[in-house]
């Protein structure tokens, strides 16, 4: 039970902390709204649930391997995450007259699917936290499954947090600078985490 609660407390805190993708979800949950917000929720843990998949799976070393991969899929998840922060930022109107779409399950699932950090993330927890009781292959499904159970959680409070925000900034103006205030944010931790390759 000590290692379950280890691997839920490890996942938590690597999918928890601010950075792109919380970022996105709350600024997604402030713009649109929780229920506008869900598909790109979704988008973002399908493409975690296949990075899971991948990095169990043993995949997941190939950015050890490569590491021009790694600075590849870097680039493009940078990308990714500057024009998910240009559809929060460009939004229109206030919280009753939104006239910009949510960003889709295909910008989520993108986004995560490309994102190392992620993979990153899934080698350390499988790395250091995998279950020992049972085979190498049921270790590697069960450590995935509670990794999942977590991030559903994780990231559905962040889009909640960003959701719940929106009450305070119903106006056109004041909905802009939340946008913008998120879209901001967002970038900051794309370059932050570009620093950090």
């Amino acid at each position: 039970m000590e290692v379950v609660i280890s691997l839920a407390l490890t996942t938590a805190l690597l999918l928890g902390s601010p950075g792109p993708a919380p970022l996105a979800l709350a600024g997604v949950g402030a713009s649109f709204g929780f229920r506008e917000g869900t598909g790109f929720l979704v988008g973002i843990l399908a493409g975690l649930l296949m990075v899971i998949v991948l990095v169990g799976a043993g995949l997941g070393t190939l950015f050890t391997t490569y590491p021009t991969a790694k600075l590849i899929c870097q680039g493009i998840a940078a990308v990714y995450l500057c024009y998910v922060a240009y559809k929060i930022a460009t939004a229109k109107g206030g919280i009753a007259c939104q006239t910009a779409e949510a960003p889709s399950f295909k910008d989520g699932f993108i986004l995560n699917l490309i994102n190392p950090k992620a993979y990153a993330a899934f080698l350390a927890i499988f790395a250091n936290n995998m279950l020992s009781d049972y085979s190498s292959q049921m270790n590697a499904l069960l450590t995935g499954a509670i990794c999942f159970v977590v991030a559903v959680v994780v990231d559905g409070l962040w889009m909640a947090t960003g959701a719940k925000l929106r009450p305070f900034f119903a106006k056109p103006e004041q909905a802009t600078k939340l946008r913008i205030g998120f879209a901001i944010a967002l970038l900051i931790s794309v370059f932050v985490s570009l620093l950090q390759v």
